[in-house]
């Protein structure tokens, strides 16, 4: 009788998280064999834009698995029609390895969605659940989990611990157009997504046209930014006529000052040394900060703007001495554009367009009594711009 374990997902790249976490199945659970199962229309999400095709998924998982002697891709959701329901797999498992142990192998994720699934209590008669978890989870919350499991579904998981690569297959997709993805994917399925040009790599993103640079950049944030990005972008175009700006850079600059926002700190740090950026210690124990750095070498690099858009994309969290108007406009836009609301606001945005420089102090003083609120320190950066503003402003009343 053999152990079989199925591990099923889009796959969508599939990353080395994926690899990591089936060696820790095999090892865990002695697996004869782990079947990867690559979904053809998942019920659980929709598949991202512009994602390729089942057979090409397939072609790229059968790459990341190649060197795993007890792996083996099966195409059988991809056959199949309509959604990719587990329990219409283990079914066509269960009569196909009759006399064989199944074990469903899982991520925490999909284990606490569990009671969501398309008949749970059938699943658990066809096969063990085995999920995932990192090594430093909480193990009196496990043991809950675990109980309340097997109180509801009449079958005892079991946990695995596993030292997870921390990456998602939106991470990679991300980075695959920002950089950093040859850190997630492995030699041959990299090569294999770049010489088909698939994930948006085979597009020249240098000098679009505004409508297409906002959709590329659009795409790239988490759906709860995109209101923000686009308030802040309209905001600078309408503050760039006021103070006679060139409006096109405004809204460009608006449009991707946080195009690295939805990168986490290890992925700031990882695009810093990709670009060759030289951070100092404050930055590296601040990386929230980071994606005004790295949005403005992705906004020069991959996106191919002007140096002024590049550097009103770096300055727009912290400020610095002797700001550009442009610069000036990206900070204050991203500051109080519409979608904002916070105490002090709308006395902000009154300034704002009277007076950028004093809106620029006010700014950055409402954050200096906010960080002072939470114990945290200001970067020197900020120091430096709101010593400058202050002297400007002494120097106004004197005179």
């Amino acid at each position: 009788m053999a152990r079989i374990g199925i591990y099923g997902g889009s796959f969508n790249p599939p990353h080395l998280g994926h690899i990591l976490a089936a060696q820790e199945f095999q090892r865990a659970l002695k697996l004869d064999l782990l079947l990867f199962v690559p979904a053809a229309i998942p019920p659980h999400k929709i598949l991202a834009p512009n994602s390729p095709d089942g057979a090409t998924r397939m072609r790229l998982l059968q790459l990341a698995v190649q060197d795993l002697p007890f792996a083996r891709v099966d195409d059988m959701e991809l056959q199949r029609e309509g959604a990719s329901y587990t329990v219409d797999t283990l079914q066509a498992l269960r009569a196909k390895y009759p006399r064989d142990e199944l074990f469903l192998c899982v991520g925490t994720d999909m284990f606490l969605s569990f009671d969501s699934w398309y008949q749970p209590k059938k699943i658990c008669s066809l096969a063990r659940i085995a999920m995932a978890h990192r090594t430093d989870c909480d193990e009196d919350e496990l043991k809950a989990l675990a109980k309340a499991f097997k109180k509801k579904f009449g079958a005892e998981p079991i946990l695995i611990e596993n030292e997870f690569v921390e990456v998602s297959s939106t991470q990679v997709r991300r980075l695959l157009v920002l950089g950093g993805a040859e850190d997630f994917l492995t030699p041959a399925v990299l090569g294999e997504i770049r010489a088909q040009g698939l994930y948006g790599t085979g597009v020249n993103r240098r000098g679009l046209p505004f409508e297409a640079l906002k959709r590329e950049s659009l795409a790239l944030h988490k759906e709860s930014r995109v209101a923000h990005v686009i308030g802040c972008s309209e905001t600078a175009r309408e503050l760039a006529l006021r103070y006679g700006v060139d409006p096109a850079e405004a809204e460009r600059a608006g449009i991707l000052h946080d195009i690295t926002k939805a990168l986490d700190g290890r992925d700031q740090l990882r695009l810093c040394d990709k670009y060759g950026i030289i951070i100092d210690d404050f930055d590296r124990t601040h990386t929230k900060l980071l994606h005004a750095v790295t949005g403005a070498a992705v906004a020069e690099r991959v996106f191919g703007e002007s140096q002024p858009i590049c550097e009103a994309i770096r300055w727009h969290t912290s400020g610095k001495a002797d700001m550009t108007t442009l610069e000036k406009i990206i900070y204050i836009a991203d500051y109080m554009e519409p979608n904002r609301d916070f105490p002090g606001v709308e006395k902000l945005r009154k300034l704002a367009y009277t007076d950028l420089d004093a809106a620029m102090l006010l700014g950055l003083e409402m954050t200096a009594e906010h960080l002072k609120r939470q114990g945290a320190e200001m970067g020197r950066h900020s120091l430096e711009a709101m010593a400058f503003l202050t002297k400007g402003k002494e120097r106004a009343l004197t005179t």
